[in-house]
């Protein structure tokens, strides 16, 4: 599983009466939290050193808190981070939005078939944020034509595995398609001049041509 790390970085912090030591350097120092699953979290400190955080038991690799017991910057860090939403609870990881022009970060459950969408070569099934994921009735533009297509189905099955008959190929072996990945999901639409019922139906005069969902780039 490829998960993603908050940015390194310090967060707001309230006045310095407000917070005790370990508080206000938990939001001030630059750090960066990175989601492993079941509850425990990689932190990169502002020194670069790095400690394992197991929120669960409340538990840090830390000399702070192994040595003093105490409930140490790296712990709490990880907690404000989940409060603010700038890392996923317990459960969930942070994966990057697969539009090729978003890398926004995505919480999905950890045990989610889907939750692989950068690594998980089981489902290989990308993910994308929510302004970048496909409906029937969305427009979207081909990258190699230009050309303004509406979408009428989204697949669950591979380019390499969706056959074009006409052509005798794969939706990923065809010409136009070599430069896109074969392990993507394959994506129907049709020409502007289609009118697409509000359900989705598509009128069986109709012609749908099947794209990988990468060549695709969603518009308003």
């Amino acid at each position: 599983m490829k998960t993603t790390a908050s940015p390194k970085a310090p967060l707001p912090v309230q006045t310095p009466n407000q917070l005790e030591e370990r508080s206000r350097r938990a939001r001030t120092e630059p750090m960066s939290v990175l989601p492993l699953g079941d509850g425990l979290y990689e932190v990169e400190s502002a020194s670069d050193h790095t400690y394992l955080v197991d929120l669960g038991a409340g538990r840090c690799t830390c000399p702070d808190h192994i040595f003093r017991s105490a409930r140490c910057k790296h712990i709490r860090r990880v907690a404000i981070e989940i409060t603010d939403g700038r890392t996923p609870p317990p459960g969930q990881l942070a994966v990057e939005c697969q539009n090729a022009d978003c890398h926004e970060s995505i919480f999905v459950d950890e045990d989610d078939d889907n939750s692989g969408a950068t690594s998980d070569e089981e489902s290989g099934q990308p993910v994308y944020c929510e302004e970048h994921t496909l409906w029937p009735g969305d427009t979207v533009v081909d990258r190699e034509t230009g050309d303004r297509l509406t979408v009428v189905d989204i697949s669950d099955l591979r380019a390499d595995a969706v056959r074009i008959d006409a052509a005798d190929c794969t939706v990923a072996e065809y010409g136009t398609n070599s430069e896109y990945d074969p392990d993507v999901p394959v994506v129907g639409v049709v020409y502007p001049h289609a009118t697409v019922r509000p359900n989705g139906v598509v009128p069986n005069s109709l012609r749908v041509y099947v794209f990988p969902r990468t060549r695709l780039e969603k518009r308003a």
